[in-house]
């Protein structure tokens, strides 16, 4: 097995006994299924109150989830020692970045399997729910959102020196980019003149992998007429056939470029003992 392989299986084996991972799982799908029954109205198709609740308590979850692990796994290892062990074997940086992210996804990814297949099988037994396409599309938002807080995690796990220090900047993230983000986008774009507004729009929801992730959704479900026109070509693009590779190109750059930055800053700090 590969250095690569060997970390993802470790952080996968770590991830599954962590009751943090535990909790989100229940608390997760408890959300899942408590909205589905309460919303119980046939099946809904497309953008609707429904669906969009279901988006916002995703939307407000899962980026949580996904710092709160990523980031403490690597400020683990700094706390336990393990780091310093690691370093005087022949484990690459990368490996170990790469092979926890691979391993954090595939836990995150079960516990969105299992929340989504959980209100899927009460949504199937109560005879309401979602139409298979919208489920499917909440899923691969779900996911896209996590992988996406996954790779800041990194960086926060990167930065951070402990447990304590990665839960506030988790959690200042988390507020900055979800709870903070449309006051902050709306008092930035009313101290700008007209002509800036549409490419400041475009430039700043970029690198928000939150808000990105949502618009994406909203559009393909067919709810960009809520979006304003500033969004017109938001949905042009998003429902052209190159739409989705270039959300996937994006994501894959986001993930990339963290990766990337947590890299050297791991290798300036193994370099300086």
């Amino acid at each position: 097995m590969s250095e690569m392989g060997y970390v993802a299986v470790r952080e996968m084996k770590i991830g599954f006994r962590n009751p943090w991972a535990y909790s989100f799982m229940a608390l997760f799908a408890m959300f899942m299924v408590s909205l589905l029954i309460i919303n119980s109205q046939g099946y809904v198709s497309g953008y609707s109150g429904t669906s969009g609740t279901m988006l916002n308590l995703a939307l407000y979850l899962l980026p949580l989830m996904a710092l709160m692990l990523g980031s403490f796994s690597l400020t683990g290892e700094k706390e336990e020692g393990n780091w310093e062990l690691l370093a005087t074997y022949p484990l690459g940086t990368w490996s170990l970045l790469a092979g926890k992210y691979i391993g954090l996804s595939i836990v995150l990814l079960s516990i969105v399997s299992f929340g989504f297949g959980l209100s899927g099988a009460a949504s199937w037994l109560s005879g309401s729910g979602f139409d298979f396409l919208t489920y499917q599309q909440l899923l691969v938002f779900s996911i896209g959102l996590s992988l996406f807080f996954l790779g800041l995690a990194m960086l926060i796990g990167t930065i951070a020196r402990n447990r304590w220090q990665a839960l506030t900047i988790a959690v200042g993230v988390w507020f900055f980019a979800i709870i903070a983000w449309p006051s902050i986008l709306i008092a930035l774009l009313g101290m700008m003149p007209y002509p800036w507004i549409k490419p400041a729009v475009t430039t700043l929801t970029f690198l928000n992998p939150a808000e990105l992730t949502r618009l994406f959704t909203v559009v393909k479900l067919g709810g960009g007429s809520t979006l304003g026109p500033e969004y017109y070509n938001w949905m042009v693009w998003i429902r052209s056939n190159w739409g989705t590779p270039v959300f996937i190109g994006v994501m894959l750059l986001w993930i990339g470029t963290m990766l990337a930055i947590s890299f050297g800053l791991w290798e300036r700090g193994r370099s300086r003992g």
